[in-house]
């Protein structure tokens, strides 16, 4: 059995995949921002099996940063990174945001703050391999423009969120082929579509499908060996933006990035 990190666990899909992993065994490690709720939350998974709390918000990168150091320190055995937590296009209307450092909100929650989480946990995962990092992504992908790569001109709430999806499916091809002979395997995935959740909702939009449909694509990458570098629309390999594979787009990426990270 696993030990598995899930950030964003105290609602929607995080939530749902932290009882169903607990239940089948493994022990859960629930990240939320708020204290209460996730401790509420952690309560609730303690009657079904194997659950700590760990409160970091994501939208700051030093409070990502002590959530590694803490997980890491506190679970040695931690073998799967499930990057779940995220922002999403924002109420109809509404403007740009900052995050607490300076940054695009949607860029830092849904992008930088899962690349910091995973730098600070890959030590421990390439000591427990096999290991696995799991990213949930989306299918809504628009290239970042690198020379605007804060969205100060012509902020669109989804497209900020398209494109940081974009930049974390391509950080996750380039982080998979790093890690090629480590043990480590990183993949990125659609979940489903328009889930019921609180951020589709905020969005305006009506669901389509439930948090149950996204489910089963997350909990196979984190528990199966499917390989790694791949992406995923639900449970079937599929095709990422194709933009997100090239090779110098990649290397932008992550030069821009950590120079995103070193501010």
């Amino acid at each position: 059995m696993s030990t598995i990190l899930i950030t964003g666990a105290t609602s929607g899909l995080g939530r749902y995949l932290a009882f169903e992993l607990v239940r089948s065994g493994h022990v859960v490690l629930a990240h939320g921002r708020d204290p209460d709720r996730t401790e509420r939350l952690v309560e609730e998974l303690r009657l079904e099996g194997d659950a700590e709390a760990f409160v970091a918000d994501l939208a700051s990168l030093a409070r990502v940063r002590e959530l590694g150091a803490h997980v890491a320190g506190a679970h040695p055995d931690l073998d799967v990174l499930i990057n779940n937590a995220g922002v999403g296009a924002g109420a109809p209307g509404s403007g740009r945001e900052l995050s607490a450092d300076g940054h695009e909100l949607r860029l830092a929650v849904d992008y930088l703050a899962p690349v910091v989480l995973t730098r600070a946990l890959l030590p421990v995962l390439r000591a427990n391999t096999p290991a696995r990092v799991v990213n949930v992504g989306s299918v809504g992908q628009e290239p970042v423009d690198f020379d605007d790569i804060e969205f100060r001109r012509g902020y669109a709430g989804f497209a900020a969120y398209c494109r940081a999806k974009f930049a974390l499916a391509a950080h996750t091809f380039a982080l998979a082929e790093e890690l090629a002979d480590t043990g480590v395997a990183v993949n990125v995935l659609h979940p489903a579509t328009f889930m019921d959740t609180a951020m589709v909702r905020e969005g305006g939009v009506t669901p389509w499908t439930t948090v149950a449909d996204g489910a089963p694509g997350v909990l196979a990458l984190a528990t199966q060996d499917l390989g790694t570098g791949g992406y995923f629309d639900g449970t079937r390999p599929s095709r990422a933006h194709e933009a997100a594979y090239d090779r110098d787009v990649q290397k932008r990426l992550a030069a821009v990035t950590d120079q995103l990270l070193a501010l």
